[in-house]
This record gives structure tokens, C-alpha cells and sequence, in this order.
């Protein structure tokens, strides 16, 4: 895996989706730590990107696991136990799937 991706959604204020990739990608350290660690050896790019809502986090995390791609996602207490961020390792298909996606906190 060359690359880590963390989907936050846009609908959140810009601290939130900072916070929640961070614990996106705490919660993908947690779940799969060899990968994790061979990732952050080996190439530790990290893409942050958007998503509408909630609603396409989890359509995007369901795509993700068809592709036998390994996710974790993140559900925040302080918002109702809601999902927030969705961390996915980087194949060419997990690629080509978000390229549509835009880049998390991009200023205007």
C-alpha cells in the first residue's frame, strides 16, 4: 500500500474534520497495525478527502470493503455516535474509486 486515504465529510465545520481524520486514522492503526506499519515504513503518503455526508461515507466504505480493501470508520460520541471519517488503504482500485472525490480543507 502506497497510500492511506482519509475520507472526512464536508458537512462538518473544518476543526471537526480535522479532528475526525485524525481519529480515522487512529482507528485504522488500531484495526489493522501490520499494515499500518508497513505503510508508514515504507511510504507514508496520506490523502485526505471529502465527502457530502454521512450518508456517502458509508456507500464509499461499502465499495471499499468489495474491493477487499481494508477500512476503518470512525463514529464520534460528541455527535451522536454519527460516522465521520472513514480511513481506507490505497490500491489502484480504492484510487480510481475516489478520484472524484475533492481535497479535504482546501481553502476557496
Amino acid at each position: 500500500m502506497e497510500k492511506l486515504y482519509v475520507i472526512v465529510r464536508g458537512n462538518l465545520p473544518a476543526g471537526a474534520q480535522c479532528a475526525q481524520a485524525c481519529h480515522a486514522l487512529r482507528a485504522f492503526v488500531g484495526e489493522h497495525p501490520a499494515l499500518d506499519a508497513a505503510w508508514h515504513g515504507a511510504h507514508n503518503n496520506l490523502v485526505v478527502l471529502a465527502c457530502r455526508d454521512e450518508a456517502e461515507l458509508l456507500q464509499l466504505q461499502a465499495r471499499a470493503r468489495e474491493l477487499d480493501a481494508p477500512t476503518a470508520v470512525f463514529q464520534e460520541p460528541d455527535f451522536d455516535m454519527q460516522h465521520t471519517a472513514l480511513a481506507v488503504a490505497g490500491t489502484p482500485a480504492v484510487q480510481k474509486m475516489l478520484s472524484q472525490l475533492p481535497l479535504a480543507l482546501k481553502a476557496a
